[in-house]
Formats: C-alpha cells, sequence, structure tokens
C-alpha cells in the first residue's frame, strides 16, 4: 500500500523552509507527578503527524511540551536545533504555532482582531501592519469560513465557531509547524472532515508540518502521514499508519478488542471495535 508519507514534495510546498522538531528524554510533570517519561521523538518535518492513545496516556501533554507551554522535568526539546526553552518567544512564534485544547480569548474581542493577533510574530519596531498582513487575515477566515463572524464578539460564538477562529488565528500566523490539541473538538463531522481536509492543503501548498492530538482514530490513520500512538506516558508505536495500527496495537493502547481493515475510501487502516456485547453475540 502507498502511504501519504512517501508522497513527493511539490514545488508550492516550498513556503516554508522544513524545521526540526525534536524531543531527546523528555519526561514532563505536574506538581512532581510525571505525566510524560522519556520520550525521545524526531517530528517528520513537511508532513502530518498525529498522536493517539487512551485518556490520560499524555498526549496533550506532550504536545503542551513540544509547544513551550510545559517546562520539562527531564530531557530537551529542540527547535531548528536549538533548545526550545532558551529561545526568545517571538523567534518560537514565527516558526511555531500552538492550539491547545480550551484557548481563552479576551472579554469582548473580534473575531477579526482575534484572527489579526496572529500576525504578530511578524511585526516589530520597523514593521507595522500593511497589505500582506490584512490579506492573511481575509484568507485565515476565508479559509476556515469565519468571514461571516468578523465582526461578532468570540463570546457569542457556539464552541464549534470558535474552534474554526482559533484555527484561523493560527492560520493568519503561517508558521512552519502548527501543533493543534484535539482541533476537531465541538465540531460535526462535516467540519470536523472540512478543518482536516483544510489542514492537509496547508501541508501541501506551503509545506507547514502539522502535529495534532486527534482521538478519532479512524480520521488520525486517513489524514496522517505519521502516527504517534502512545501509552502510559510513553511511546508505544510510530510510524506510518499502514505500518502501526493492527488489532494487537489498538488492544495495547486502549484495551479494546477491535478488527482493523482497509479503508473503503482511502485504504487507510480502519477500526472497527468489536465490543463486549458483539462478542458475546458471536460466541
Amino acid at each position: 500500500m502507498t502511504t501519504t508519507l512517501e508522497r513527493p514534495v511539490t514545488e508550492s510546498a516550498r513556503r516554508h523552509a522544513p524545521v526540526s522538531l525534536v524531543a531527546r528524554g523528555l519526561s514532563l510533570a505536574y506538581d512532581q507527578r510525571t505525566v510524560v517519561h522519556g520520550v525521545d521523538l524526531d517530528v517528520p518535518a513537511g508532513r502530518i503527524t498525529a498522536i493517539v492513545g487512551a485518556n490520560g496516556c499524555g498526549k496533550s501533554t506532550l504536545l503542551r511540551g513540544l509547544g513551550r507551554l510545559l517546562r520539562p522535568s527531564a530531557g530537551v526539546v529542540e527547535l531548528g536545533g536549538r533548545d526550545l526553552g532558551r529561545m526568545r518567544p517571538r523567534d518560537v512564534a514565527a516558526l511555531l504555532g500552538l492550539l491547545p485544547q480550551q484557548p481563552l480569548a479576551p472579554e469582548g474581542i473580534t473575531v477579526a482582531d482575534l484572527v489579526a493577533r496572529g500576525r504578530h510574530p511578524h511585526q516589530g519596531p520597523f514593521r507595522r501592519w500593511n497589505a500582506s498582513d490584512a490579506d492573511a487575515v481575509a484568507e485565515a477566515l476565508a479559509r476556515t469560513d469565519t468571514h461571516e463572524l468578523a465582526a461578532r464578539r468570540v463570546e457569542e460564538l457556539s464552541g464549534g465557531q470558535r474552534q474554526r477562529v482559533w484555527v484561523a488565528m493560527m492560520l493568519a500566523q503561517d508558521p512552519g509547524i502548527m501543533l493543534l490539541d484535539e482541533p476537531t473538538t465541538y465540531l460535526d463531522i462535516a467540519h470536523q472532515v472540512d478543518l482536516l481536509d483544510l489542514l492537509a492543503d496547508l501541508n501541501e501548498e506551503r509545506g507547514t508540518t502539522v502535529v495534532m492530538v486527534l482521538h478519532e482514530l479512524n480520521l488520525a490513520a486517513r489524514y496522517a502521514d505519521h502516527l504517534v500512538v502512545m501509552s502510559a506516558g510513553r511511546l508505544l508505536a510510530e510510524g506510518p499508519p499502514a505500518d502501526v495500527l493492527d488489532a494487537a496495537c489498538v488492544q495495547d493502547a486502549f484495551g479494546l478488542h477491535a478488527d482493523v481493515v482497509p479503508d473503503p475510501v482511502t485504504g487507510s487502516p480502519m477500526v472497527v471495535p468489536v465490543g463486549r456485547r458483539a462478542r458475546r453475540a458471536s460466541s
């Protein structure tokens, strides 16, 4: 089976030069309780990586560590060969964008103003807001179908609308690496697919590296070039979905009996849960 990891990088994907994101011996803790244990991970540059695993396995914590929201208790994260923890915030923001699970918007801010904040890393003492910034915001609003919400306050929006607005802000930021923690939360199935298609388009068109935590295994297998499976704060397996996701992996990571068959649309692995009732009925 041909995997998406093998696809060539097209000329349209040259917008972002590949930037490495690497974890070495990374441990992360909350209040002295270690949640992620000694992880070694090389994020494939210019590709889409999905992190999956059972609730509480450390997926979101790992993403927070990769995005510098959580300081390592041991080990290091390197961005472009530099210690992420020692880099200036503006330098990090120019290369890496992070959408956490529950981002908070300033009270009263409009959608347009929030999305425009994505351009802040591109400003400086000698560079002010210009036409390219306005174009980036307009494109971000259009691509996330939030342009009609531009004048509304973020607090007035539904959960799904807010999620798309936050993604729009990250698109306006236009980092080389996007980290997204459960970006399909609050979205119905149609908007989930639209959002993942958008991230795949950005990856293809701009060469953007995408790393996202997903709960839906079948969407992760369909969209990811590289799958990272976590269990109890450690990496259980990683690689192309077709090489990683099988019945034994699902059992080890989730404690779930399942069949893994080809997705009838893409040929990627598709997990079909069996569950206790079905097992009893078939016995």
